[in-house]
């Protein structure tokens, strides 16, 4: 691994199941993440992803190109462009520094059919052979 190498892209599908089993395994009982109609009341065409099911899939995604030895250490991210049911969110990452201390940090970038979904940095501890 070297700063500038891009990471394989992951393409997720955001299907209505993922979007409230997400919601419903964090606790996040906002209606907007589980009835349409409560949703559309409010302004949203459908529900929409929480943050923490969004921040789980960008974990996921790292840890999933780095290898079974490397342990997440922080995750900050930002939302921007809401995922939908019926969208599809491709996950991208960069690395963007090695650390001393055994650590990378992952430039990630989550877009969908409306923009970016997500940005953020994942700082991550990794295995001396991967570095």
């Amino acid at each position: 691994m070297k700063v500038g190498e891009e990471l394989a892209p992951l393409e997720i599908a955001v299907t209505r199941t993922l979007i409230v089993a997400g919601a419903i395994a964090s606790r996040d009982y906002q209606d907007v993440h589980h009835d349409a109609e409560l949703a559309r009341e409010k302004g949203s065409p459908d529900i929409f992803m929480n943050i923490l099911t969004t921040n789980g899939l960008v974990g996921r995604y790292v840890t999933d190109r780095l290898g079974p030895s490397a342990v997440l250490r922080r995750v900050a991210i930002r939302l921007g462009a809401p995922n939908y049911p019926g969208d599809t969110m491709v996950l991208s990452g960069t690395v963007t520094a090695l650390g001393d201390d055994g650590t990378a940090e992952v430039k990630v970038v989550g877009t969908n059919g409306l923009g970016r979904h997500v940005t953020g940095t994942v700082t991550v501890g990794v295995p001396e052979e991967a570095v």
